[in-house]
């Protein structure tokens, strides 16, 4: 994956559990921070979990703002936090990765279709919430599926 859309300083590690909407804030203001989106693309993340869950299953979140938002994107990019302890997304759903993506134009699906097949498998997810390094996650991530 471009090292512009994913970068050692985009991914926190080992984040103490807090709760969703604390999550959501935490990945929405790395991409602030990082210039992939602009401050109101939270908003948007907010608005799509209360809408439908982000939660995607296996241990991941990945949350992302509404298509109303996407005006909000400065160029594609995505953020990760790990979350030893877990985060709790609602209905026995806990997330131990929560991946905030920002996808301009057409980039969206792209990027959650590749995030989609490395976090298919478990054991994926289990490396990824063990991961001691940044880069660990990043060599993880575009390993891909199994």
């Amino acid at each position: 994956m471009n090292k512009e859309i994913l970068s050692e300083k985009n991914i926190v590690l080992n984040v103490p559990s807090e709760s969703k909407d604390e999550a959501i804030e935490r990945v929405g203001k790395l991409l602030v921070k990082n210039g992939y989106v602009k401050e109101n693309y939270i908003e948007g993340m907010k608005a799509r979990e209360e809408e439908v869950t982000t939660y995607m299953g296996n241990g991941v979140a990945i949350p992302h703002g509404m298509n109303e938002y996407k005006k909000q994107i400065l160029k594609t990019g995505i953020v990760i936090a790990q979350y030893p302890g877990g985060v709790d997304f609602g209905e026995e759903n806990t997330a131990y990765i929560v991946i905030g993506i920002a996808g301009k134009g057409d980039d969206h699906m792209e990027i959650l279709s590749s995030i989609a097949l490395t976090v298919q498998y478990e054991e994926n997810v289990e490396k990824l919430r063990n991961a001691k390094t940044e880069q660990e996650i990043i060599e993880i991530i575009e390993k891909g599926d199994n």
